[in-house]
């Protein structure tokens, strides 16, 4: 569905009207009906359908939990940039499984390879691990921090917002940078893409302009379909994301500025 910048802004803000309960009095009755997830669900559904891309989308229920859990850090004031990444790793290593959405622009302005850890598996990714050494990634949500110049050139520090899921990330030394061994050539050669010791590590085109663009706390969410993260993960609350939803869109005059 494509839709024109004026029914987009339309649209948005009939769901911020929805959330916030200040729709005319003889529609109160009705949205009074609507749950929490519906309400998420909705405007997911709109976000999603509204968001461009030049080549790929992530899986629409894959966005929808990054999309829930990028809300529930909005609430807590977390996000300094809005921007998502979104990394599938129930995806074939040998496609693209990383996505950076702006979020005020609605759209996908980058989709690239990322290696996932040495003993989390080869083509696909299966195996999760919070703990040091374990050359495994880990699943959950991370806000990035700063930038620094080390083994593998300019990388990213992430940290690793849920606990006993993915918080030893700084302590692991869990960051992510460019490489080699991400590459089409490198899966030409050895038939998957190379791994790391359990970073997000992306392809060198153009990796440093993709970790300056992420630094600063934005979001970003590592998907797998496991059963444990999944109902143990907190930041898949849809009561706490509509807090974080109303708050993007008390800021909704920045889609105004994208053409």
């Amino acid at each position: 569905m494509n839709l024109s910048l004026p029914s987009l802004i339309i649209l948005l803000l009939c769901h911020f009207f929805i959330i916030t309960g200040t729709l005319p009095e003889k529609s109160s009755e009705t949205h009074s009906e609507f749950t929490s997830y519906d309400k998420i669900d909705s405007f997911c559904t709109t976000y999603f359908q509204t968001l461009r891309s030049e080549s790929s989308k992530p899986d629409y229920e894959v966005f929808k939990k990054a999309l829930t859990g990028f809300f529930n850090l909005k609430a807590a004031d977390n996000i300094k940039k809005n921007l998502l990444t979104v990394i599938d790793f129930s995806i074939s290593s040998k496609l693209d499984r990383m996505w950076i959405i702006d979020m005020n622009k609605i759209e996908v302005i980058h989709a690239c390879l990322v290696a996932h850890g040495q003993n989390s598996g080869e083509e696909f990714a299966s195996h999760f691990s919070n703990s040091p050494f374990s050359n495994k990634s880990s699943l959950g949500f991370y806000l990035t921090g700063g930038t620094y110049t080390g083994k593998h050139g300019l990388s990213l520090y992430l940290d690793g917002v849920e606990s006993g899921i993915n918080d030893n990330a700084r302590e692991r030394a869990i960051v992510m940078h460019g490489a080699d061994y991400v590459s089409r050539d490198f899966i030409r050669m050895y038939g998957r893409l190379g791994r790391s010791f359990g970073c997000p590590s992306i392809p060198m085109t153009d990796h440093e302009k993709i970790i300056n663009l992420l630094s600063g706390r934005s979001c970003m969410y590592i998907h797998h379909p496991d059963n444990g993260y999944q109902t143990s993960s907190g930041l898949l609350s849809v009561e706490t994301a509509l807090r974080g939803l109303s708050t993007f869109l008390n800021e909704s005059p920045s889609l105004l500025s994208f053409n």
